[in-house]
């Protein structure tokens, strides 16, 4: 079983798992899809009924699509914080990341922001604060603003819903063995972009994000997860996995020894080139 971490300039754990390690030194990118946040409405160019957050959308992009749906200029939703007198728990300090919580809203007449953004964070504390999940969290011997936290990032890097629990696990194995999360999702939300093209300096940066430089969690979630990936954080299913990279769409391979994940990174690495070889014929 592999209980130490190699050096940290070979070890590339990344958002979706789509790479894990640069053996070499050189950098490997993976893309991150963007998708929408969706406003319904009963016809073309009237006001929206309703404002869809999908999971895993960061605060940043909850404001943007509220002030768009409210035809509000923009930044005001995030100017209206101050006073929305949201219930966070103590430990957020007032940033709602992690909180406003995926679902469809309706937009009604008299809907401002700060009733949105209530509305999100009342829902949040319903789904996180039930049963299911805060005894989850209590038995992981965390509180439940962690496993919030380690939801948000099981959001950014699983696949499929279906590898949310090996990704959970990878998280408290390496927790648990004093080893850096080594994750490019918290990078990403460092630097504030949505499209990953990591570098050997961007794991060099200051910041308490740097998952790569800093032990532990990052301070904060690092976007608003849904009810599987806060499942997934509270009920890992058993396993000793420390890597995962997805080697192409629909296979994702989680192992505890290094060697193997060397060859299945290898094993990535070829499939791209492939890829590329393709797209530039």
């Amino acid at each position: 079983m592999q209980k130490n971490t190699p050096p940290r300039s070979t070890i590339r754990l990344t958002r979706r798992g789509r790479i894990a390690l640069v053996a070499t030194g050189a950098v490997v990118v993976g893309a991150a899809v963007a998708v929408p946040l969706l406003i319904l409405g009963p016809e073309e160019g009237r006001r929206p009924t309703t404002l869809v957050i999908p999971e895993g959308r960061r605060a940043s992009q909850v404001y943007a699509a509220v002030d768009k749906a409210l035809a509000l200029p923009p930044g005001s939703t995030k100017k209206s914080l101050a006073k929305a007198a949201l219930k966070l728990p103590n430990d957020a300090e007032g940033n709602p990341e992690g909180y406003l919580f995926p679902a469809a809203y309706p937009l009604r007449e008299k809907t401002t922001p700060e009733k949105l953004l209530a509305l999100m964070v009342d829902t949040a504390n319903e789904k996180f604060d039930a049963a299911p999940i805060a005894a989850g969290a209590q038995r992981n011997a965390m509180n439940v603003y962690q496993a919030v936290t380690i939801a948000s990032i099981v959001q950014a890097e699983a696949a499929t819903k279906a590898d949310m629990g090996k990704v959970a696990r990878v998280v408290f194995n390496r927790l648990e063995r004093g080893m850096p999360l080594q994750m490019d999702s918290t990078l990403n939300y460092a630097l504030g972009r949505s499209t990953l093209r990591t570098t050997a300096s961007d794991t060099r940066i200051d910041s308490p994000y740097n998952s790569y430089q800093r032990m532990g969690l990052p301070p904060t979630p690092i976007d608003n997860p849904g009810e599987e990936a806060m499942r997934a954080a509270v009920n890992p299913p058993p396993g000793d996995w420390l890597y995962f990279v997805t080697v192409r769409p629909g296979d994702t391979r989680f192992t505890a020894d290094y060697a193997e994940h060397q060859r299945n990174v290898a094993e990535f690495n070829a499939h791209r080139k492939k890829g590329d070889a393709r797209a530039a014929g």
